[in-house]
Parts: C-alpha cells; sequence; structure tokens
C-alpha cells in the first residue's frame, strides 16, 4: 500500500485511512489468464479462415475442437480483440447526395377523368 516514510504504521491503519477494506488489500486475483490466450489464439486462427462467423458459429468450432467454452466469454475475448462478423450491416442503401431528386408534378393537379 503506502511505502516509505512510516514503515510502523500497521495495514489496519493504512486501510482505514484510505477507506479500503483490508479484504481488498490482500486480494490476489483467481483467474487463469492462459487459457483464455489460447482461446484467442484458437479464435483468431478461425477468423482468418472464416470472417463471416459469428459468435454461435465460433462456439460450435471451438466445441469441435474440445474446448469447453461459453458464448459469452467468446463475445467478450472476440470484442477485446477487435474481431467483428462479417455481415451486411443496415441502412446499405442509403441515396448518393449527387442525385438529383425530382419533384412530383401531379401534386396539386386533381385527376377526375382518364387522359385522353
Amino acid at each position: 500500500m503506502v511505502e516509505s516514510k512510516y514503515p510502523q504504521l500497521p495495514i489496519k491503519r493504512q486501510c482505514e485511512l484510505l477507506c479500503l477494506n483490508r479484504s481488498t488489500y490482500y486480494y490476489k486475483s483467481q483467474k487463469d489468464e492462459s487459457f483464455n490466450i489460447q482461446l484467442m489464439n484458437l479464435i483468431d486462427e478461425e477468423y482468418t479462415r472464416h470472417p463471416f462467423y459469428g459468435v454461435r458459429r465460433m462456439k460450435v468450432m471451438l466445441e469441435r475442437k474440445g474446448c469447453k467454452v461459453n458464448h459469452k466469454r467468446i463475445r467478450r475475448l472476440s470484442k477485446k480483440m477487435g474481431i467483428d462478423a462479417i455481415y451486411p450491416k443496415p441502412r446499405l442503401t442509403k441515396p448518393s447526395s449527387e442525385h438529383r431528386k425530382y419533384p412530383y408534378l401531379l401534386r396539386d393537379l386533381r385527376v377526375d377523368r382518364p387522359a385522353s
């Protein structure tokens, strides 16, 4: 925590001064990052072969290779790597600003008989 000037100050008092629980000071993470790195390598390999695979297909592919993994973990790791499946995004048919918009010529014309 706070090293240097006051080595005689106990951990309990240091935690009180910083408004922290002592359990926060002693906490050691239980995460296994090696498995995440292995999964990220597998996801990257498959993404380079099939960039159109989404999270669901990626989950099936990893299960076939023997990795029991949740779709939420795959989504989180893919987002961390910046990987997104290639698929048609919405609003692809937006008109160009260069195209001319023609006026509707029959707007104020009353049509009550067929033209001859």
